[in-house]
């Protein structure tokens, strides 16, 4: 896919602990990263996970795997802050998550899941309102980003010279994709580390995505822990993508599961679509 240099994807993630630079990782183009899964329903603000089919019992043998509560978020945190790397369930797939600042755990999530560093890694933050920290945001239209967020959306944004991203995180990009999932869980985690999340998809990279903890059990014992959220009900359909780097303008550059109402919501905010290569 021939992507802009305005949509070139993922930048490096914020400061909040020092970290060592992330050095050798060559450019990429933002589609490459696109492999976190999203689910839609007109973006509900509650996510309902069904937690039959995918119990774990005997098989927690290695003891990483915890119920995906909020009694288990502050281990996360601290995991995260010791460079761990967790997996956790999103308002789409279950994904692997680590502090983005964090050179030695961005790197083994690469090693986890066989990934090209080529291919850049995505942000997570708690809230909306931490977006502006990290990505330009002033270009937007009052209210845009609260409608779309938190749900089944990656928004792409410029880091901007203000970004307190880690220029260590896929190094050579001039954009971020950033998430906000609809799941109190993650979002609680992100907001207890202080930091932006690296996250992506919990499998081998080429395989399926995941909706169930055992759908990537040869893969827990490089995890701290493995946060059991049950049978994820959006399905493998990827987030929805959109760049909105340039003013006035959106570009979907994935479709995902929530194409139809995110479009809806950036022409309700008079956003004209980008059409072809820029």
């Amino acid at each position: 896919m021939n992507v802009s240099r305005s949509t070139r994807l993922v930048e490096k993630l914020p400061l909040l602990h020092h970290r060592v630079p992330l050095i050798g990782v060559p450019k990429f183009g933002f589609a490459s990263f696109l492999h976190l899964n999203t689910r839609l329903a007109g973006f509900p603000k509650k996510m309902a996970w069904s937690l039959d089919n995918c119990s774990v019992s005997a098989e927690n043998k290695l003891g990483l795997v915890r119920p995906a509560t909020e009694a288990h978020a502050e281990e996360a945190v601290e995991a995260l802050k010791a460079g761990k790397v967790i997996a956790v369930p999103t308002d789409t797939l279950y994904g692997f998550a680590c502090d983005a600042c964090s050179l030695e755990a961005v790197n083994r999530i690469y090693e986890i899941k066989g990934r090209k560093h080529t291919s850049p890694l995505a942000i997570c933050v708690g809230d909306v309102s931490d977006i502006k920290r990290f990505a330009v945001t002033d270009h937007l239209p009052h209210g845009l980003l609260d409608s779309l967020l938190p749900g089944p959306v990656t928004v792409v944004l410029t880091r901007g010279e203000s970004s307190i991203l880690e220029k260590s995180l896929n190094p050579g990009l001039d954009s971020i994709g950033v998430r906000v999932p609809d799941s109190n869980f993650i979002r609680v985690i992100a907001r207890g580390s202080e930091s932006a999340m690296a996250l992506t998809s919990a499998n081998l990279s080429g395989q399926p995505s995941s909706v169930c903890i055992k759908d990537f059990e040869n893969l827990w014992e490089h995890c701290a822990y493995v946060y059991d959220g049950g049978v994820l009900p959006s399905g493998r359909a990827g987030s929805t993508v959109v760049d909105l780097t340039r003013l006035g303008k959106y570009k979907i550059l994935r479709p995902g599961s929530a194409k139809e109402e995110t479009v809806a919501i950036l022409e309700r905010h008079s956003l004209g679509e980008e059409l072809g290569a820029s």
